[in-house]
């Protein structure tokens, strides 16, 4: 079975396309973290259009950037021969014929030429702004992209009619590219792969996960093998990575409060905050409260990986390569499958996390998890029609009982939340298992409108249509 060629991105490609449509000017901003498709997403956007320039800079000097970005652009408007080398004149040209201008790698050219993002700014405001061209710019790094183009200080603050920090794919779209379709092998290839596209197209789908797993990601000549050290290394600039890896070892492992983090890797305390946010500011990291605080007023925190690539790599593959290397083909067996459902317990939780407005449809003002005083919720929907949703996650080779449900049920009575309307929550309980539920367990939930059971069948089939 062949890849897909392009799928989903269905809105992002709808919005690019209405904005290369209009009268007015706009200055598309296109950002995120690296292997999310980017590129490919603005080039599906201006595919068959003529009137436009997509353009991908290089890590050179500023002279032969400007001369590659000629080349290009004349193929589409010789007129841009006769036009001096320069950014501004460049622009101001193409601004005159209403172009689609596409800059990708925008980051490469703020590093040759720091002042570019200025040159921009005037030209924008004294020649741009009153043209009907499209200029996108591109970029991966997200701190250049932020400090440079996005934030308050920067020169082109004000001036973008349009951001978009692209996420990975979400877990159906992404599915088409798993080594099977079985709602388990779709969760746990989830779990290892995510939906980063460049991770999904390494895959084999004829061949099962754990072929896929040894191959790319164990095997030291695998394509994924090296893929979090070479990222941090050399797309997120951490020129000295050790205490970056061992935080995310710790988070990978299950230490997931700072306090746990900072034991973990030796770290004060004090000083584990920048390290923590630097690793938030690259998508990498995720700080969870519990979904009835205040995110900028509690004090309660924890924190998790965000590629799934990553959590995976930092617990079989970071420290373990001579092990690796020595079992071969072995080492899936030997190395992942022993604690591979531990691994899989916290992430089926964000699967079902995810996939509760689907399942139990009402607008929701905020699906998280929540814990307090010993107390803990795997899933919890805060709808605004003052329905508590409360869930409990297990993926075990054990089927959920009654006996669970009533946990779930001591649990959520100590969630404090008082909804929209005022009064006392209206609770539902979820209960969400690999190896479904026992007779007594169905039984409640036939009698009671309060109960729903859900398989990975459940979470994976997405919303009816």
């Amino acid at each position: 079975m062949a890849h897909p060629r392009f799928v989903d991105r269905e809105a992002e490609l709808a919005e690019l396309r209405s904005r290369y449509e209009r009268d007015d000017a706009d200055l598309l901003v296109v950002y995120g973290r690296r292997r999310l498709g980017k590129s490919a997403l603005v080039r599906e956007s201006i595919r068959d259009r003529t009137d436009a320039v997509y353009w991908q800079a290089t890590e050179e000097t500023p002279d032969v950037q400007l001369a590659d970005f000629v080349a290009t652009a004349s193929e589409t408007y010789p007129v841009l021969d006769d036009v001096r080398r320069d950014w501004e004149a460049l622009l101001r040209a193409l601004g005159r014929e209403d172009a689609v201008v596409v800059l990708d790698e925008f980051p490469y050219l703020v590093r040759s030429d720091d002042a570019l993002p200025s040159k921009v700014q005037r030209v924008w405001d004294t020649a741009l702004e009153d043209t009907g061209t499209t200029l996108v710019l591109v970029g991966s790094s997200i701190s250049v992209m932020e400090e440079k183009v996005l934030d308050g200080g920067s020169p082109l603050y004000g001036r973008r009619t349009f951001a978009l920090d692209l996420p990975p794919l979400g877990l159906r779209d992404a599915s088409r590219f798993y080594p099977g379709d079985d709602p388990e092998t779709v969760v746990e290839s989830w779990a290892v792969f995510g939906g980063t596209p460049y991770y999904l197209r390494a895959l084999d789908p004829s061949a099962s996960l754990a072929e896929n797993v040894r191959r790319h990601v164990l095997s030291e000549h695998g394509v994924l093998h090296n893929e979090p050290e070479f990222l941090l290394r050399t797309e997120f600039g951490i020129r000295e990575p050790g205490t970056y890896y061992t935080v995310l070892r710790a988070i990978a492992t299950g230490k997931r409060a700072a306090n746990e983090i900072a034991d973990f890797a030796g770290v004060d305390s004090n000083a584990l905050g920048s390290y923590l946010s630097k690793l938030r500011r690259l998508r990498l990291v995720e700080r969870d409260v519990p979904v009835t605080a205040n995110p900028t007023a509690t004090r309660k925190s924890r924190y998790r990986l965000t590629e799934p690539l990553f959590r995976f790599w930092f617990r079989y593959v970071y420290g373990q390569q001579g092990k690796l290397a020595q079992l071969g083909d072995d080492a899936y067996e030997r190395l992942v499958d022993p604690t591979f459902p531990a691994y899989m317990g916290p992430m089926f939780e964000e699967v079902c996390r995810d996939a509760l407005p689907s399942l139990i449809p009402k607008t929701y003002r905020g699906v998280g998890y929540w814990w307090h005083d010993g107390h803990e919720l795997d899933v919890v929907g805060l709808a605004s029609d003052g329905t508590l949703v409360v869930g409990e996650c297990k993926y075990t080779s054990r089927a959920m009982t009654e006996g669970d449900l009533a946990d779930l049920e001591r649990a959520a009575a100590a969630v404090e939340w008082t909804p929209p309307g005022g009064g006392d929550p209206t609770r539902h309980y979820c209960c969400f298992c690999r190896s479904g539920f026992s007779e007594g367990l169905r039984a409640v939930a036939a009698e009671r409108g309060d109960v729903s059971l859900f398989t990975p069948a459940d979470v994976v089939a997405g919303p009816s249509e």
